[in-house]
């Protein structure tokens, strides 16, 4: 029998999909066989043939990184068991919990709460864990609701210890789902059960209460800075809500509020700037030497989330090599078969296991445990136990420079930097310097945000967070523990899964046309090629807007014009592009498939995929361009929060996942697009097409495509003729009408 003192924590599991990875290449063969006709026949054809080149040469170099990306299919496989047999729970290393709020309208303080709330409750020592909570929005409501919602842990917290729940979001263990009694159940957790469901119930009736009210308690008495608060106009603001003096071992953790200074001439760096400042508040209270950081509807699924996340990170081997723990994003009661194809379960099983066989996965900005001396700026190539700053006297230009003015806190930054973990009590002295990092000023003249902390210069700052880590040589780890560690809500809505796809395309292309480019990391730096091409595959989202554009006009000018741009009939060629549609869609079905997804999710999946290229990507590349230019500066834009679910009463109607529509002009595209189409197929059907000359007119491919583009803009379709939010508003359809003018005249012209 193997000594447990011998096993390894975790276990890296290779996954093998023979049957995908034939399919790949037989589909880059096709493309590749299509680009050398192209070649080969192109002095016959015109600017539509170099068209097609281009954007078909786009793809093939996209499908080549993605079979890259998705060559090592790996898993972890983690064993808390073995962690606990190893080392004594008092001798776990401490973890700040990280949550981030930013405006309590599209954030409702009741789910942050309840994400607090599963965090204070998670199995693990109480004397190693603290909870922050930035709320950057300075909203009074959300302050009320946590305060409140820490009374309640008092009670939440030694339910869940006790009985072991494994569910610690309280609305979702109390859901209408989750309310029978087995006959196992004793009296006492029954009466005890009740009690608690009767408290929260009276929890979110305060807070519903307090919504729309401009200050809903009295702050004279709780707490008086709120008093003539303004949102981009005030003070560092911290709150110990609850300090877990007693050091009691089921009670709940220390629960810390923070909303920084904002002044309104200071950059404010959205979440990056709101997460160093968390890291610096808790590097001065707490300073534990992991942080554990989600958003604020990422609520704990797993008790053992700690644990897993520390068979990642513990051990010597780990400590050289591991900067960060990533679990999935995964999503609660979404919508049956992902309408909005937002819930990315195929982009995790596939590309994220993928990734994680080369470096590690990259940081999602949720859901992650980072080791607090990388975040500082360490390398793995630096001399063990951070004895490159052994103290704060060698090196104190250095320590300014990179932490900032304040003594305490270069203090702190040195104690984690040498591996000190041991707790830091909270004290007022502590508290009082805490307001002073919090301040705007704080980071001027240092490397916060440069080469300490979370970056700044893109408004995905995870991934540029992330792959500054990759690029000093760091590996990261994918923990997938079942259950599933954290679950989430997916957005809801066409408008609400536009913004979120245009703030990620947005700040994705600004890493990729900006200094912080990956080509940078693998020349310079310790960036292994093929992860540069992960990063690449992910920055490039908003450039595919451009082929993919080119390509969906390329039927319907084909069609106006009487030309083509896809083999005809008679050429030897002509079955490639059919035998590549084929090939490509059953793949895909084969991957929804495996990961338990119905055919109607794989097809929810395929159109969305068009709609977001020629809409919300498109936005956000137009974004970048103009930022480069200085005409405008791209804003963070947060992403409205619903907890409603799919189980929910009435959610089962008629109207559930249909697609919305508002003012923005980003429908603007995808409606001419249809426009488009609609108007190339009706000048087919009625015979107005120019005549044929030399055979070379369109053929029934260029037919069958648009159809294919119509059918995935299916919900623009409906939209045309569809009422209040469900419809296109008139002024959208009245541009994409001009713009499908335009596009025939100059077609026909």
């Amino acid at each position: 029998m193997a000594n447990q003192n011998s096993l390894p924590l975790h276990e890296r599991i290779e996954l093998r999909y023979t049957l995908h990875k034939v399919i790949e290449f037989i589909i880059l063969f096709l493309l590749l066989s299509l680009l050398v006709h192209r070649l080969l026949s192109f002095n016959d054809h015109g600017f539509t043939w170099l068209i097609a080149f281009l954007c078909e040469l786009s793809f093939t170099l996209n499908w080549v990184i993605t079979i890259s990306n998705k060559w090592n299919i790996v898993e972890y496989k983690t064993y808390p068991d073995r962690l606990l047999q190893r080392v004594s729970k008092h001798e776990l290393p401490p973890v700040d919990m990280f949550v981030t709020t930013a405006n309590s309208e599209l954030e409702p303080p009741i789910i942050t709460i309840n994400t607090v709330l599963s965090l204070l409750a998670v199995d693990y020592p109480t004397n190693k864990l603290a909870c922050y909570v930035s709320d950057d929005g300075c909203s009074p409501l959300t302050f009320y609701s946590l305060s409140e919602a820490s009374k309640f842990a008092k009670l939440w917290v030694p339910f869940c210890k006790k009985y072991n729940v494994q569910v610690r979001a309280p609305f979702r263990y109390f859901s209408n789902n989750n309310t029978t009694f087995s006959s196992n159940d004793s009296s006492e957790f029954k009466q005890e059960w009740t009690l608690l469901k009767d408290e929260y119930e009276q929890l979110s009736r305060k807070i519903e209460d307090a919504v729309g009210k401009s200050i809903p308690f009295d702050v004279s008495q709780d707490f008086p800075v709120f008093s003539n608060i303004e949102r981009n106009n005030h003070p560092t603001i911290i709150k110990v809500l609850w300090e877990n003096k007693e050091d009691v071992s089921d009670g709940p953790p220390h629960l810390i509020y923070i909303s920084r200074e904002k002044r309104p001439k200071h950059p404010h760096h959205s979440k990056a700037g709101a997460m160093n400042v968390l890291t610096r508040v808790s590097g001065l209270m707490t300073n534990a030497p992991f942080m554990l950081n989600v958003d604020c509807d990422m609520f704990v699924n797993n008790p053992n989330i700690m644990l897993h996340a520390m068979c990642t990170l513990l051990g010597s081997e780990n400590e050289t090599k591991n900067a960060f723990a990533q679990f999935p994003q995964i999503f609660y009661d979404g919508l049956k078969d992902d309408p909005f194809g937002n819930q990315m379960v195929v982009l995790w099983k596939f590309v994220g296991h993928g990734i994680a066989g080369i470096q590690g996965p990259i940081y999602a900005g949720t859901g992650c445990v980072h080791r607090r001396k990388v975040i500082y700026g360490l390398s793995p190539t630096d001399t063990k136990n951070g004895e490159r700053y052994p103290n704060i006297g060698s090196g104190k230009v250095e320590m300014l420079k990179n932490f900032g003015t304040s003594e305490e806190f270069t203090k702190s930054a040195g104690d984690a930097l040498q591996g000190n973990t041991e707790c830091v009590n909270m004290s007022s002295k502590s508290i009082e310097a805490a307001h002073r990092v919090g301040e705007c000023e704080y980071e001027y003249g240092t490397n916060w945000g440069i080469k300490v902390g979370w970056r700044y210069g893109s408004t995905t700052e995870d991934i540029l967070t992330g792959l500054s880590i990759h690029n000093k040589g760091w590996n990261s780890i994918f923990c997938t523990p079942d259950p599933p560690a954290f679950l989430g809500c997916a957005p809801t809505g066409g408008p609400d899964s536009m913004t979120q796809q245009k703030r990620w395309a947005t700040g994705l292309l600004e890493i990729l046309l900006s200094k912080n480019c990956p080509i940078f990391g693998t020349l310079f730096a310790n960036l292994q090629f093929r992860m540069f091409l992960c990063y690449f595959w992910v920055l490039s989202w908003g450039l595919r807007c451009i082929p993919e554009l080119c390509y969906a006009a390329l039927p319907a000018y084909s069609i106006i014009t009487n030309t083509h741009f896809l083999p005809k009939g008679q050429e030897p060629t002509y079955y490639i592009p059919i035998a590549l549609f084929v090939l490509y869609h059953i793949y895909t079905l084969l991957e929804h498939l495996q990961t338990g997804l119905s055919i109607r999710a794989w097809w929810n999946n395929q159109r969305m995929g068009r709609i977001t290229v020629m809409s919300a990507w498109l936005f956000g590349f137009i974004g970048v361009i103009l930022k480069l230019l200085g005409i405008t500066e791209t804003v963070f834009e947060v992403t409205r929060k619903d907890q409603s679910t799919s189980s929910d009463e009435g959610s089962e109607d008629s109207e559930a996942g249909r697609f919305t529509f508002d003012t923005s002009p980003i429908f603007v595209p995808p409606t001419t697009i249809l426009l488009v189409q609609l108007t190339a197929l009706a000048t087919a059907f009625l015979g107005l097409r120019p005549q044929d000359q030399d055979e070379l007119g369109s053929g029934p491919l260029e037919v069958i495509s648009s159809v294919w583009l119509v059918l995935c803009l299916w919900p623009f379709l409906k939209g045309l003729f569809g009422t209040g939010k469900y419809g296109i508003p008139l002024s959208t359809i009245f541009k994409s009408v001009g713009f499908t003018l335009l596009f025939y005249t100059l077609c026909r012209n």
